[in-house]
């Protein structure tokens, strides 16, 4: 492949990303959190169970 193609598909896709308004982003940020959040509370949960069993941790 060339080079010089690959370049100018790249600045492509730059000049037609734009940035997100502070709406979109704090949504996407309060998902994420929450996301997070479950995942390490159901690490938390697992670990609780586990703790509970005769030589699971």
């Amino acid at each position: 492949m060339d080079v010089k193609y690959d370049l100018t598909s790249y600045v492509r896709v730059l000049k037609l990303a734009s940035t997100p308004s502070w709406n979109e982003f704090s949504q996407i940020a309060k998902i994420a959190g929450a996301g997070i959040f479950l995942v390490g509370l159901l690490g938390f949960m697992i670990f609780a169970v586990m703790s509970f069993i005769p030589g699971g941790v």
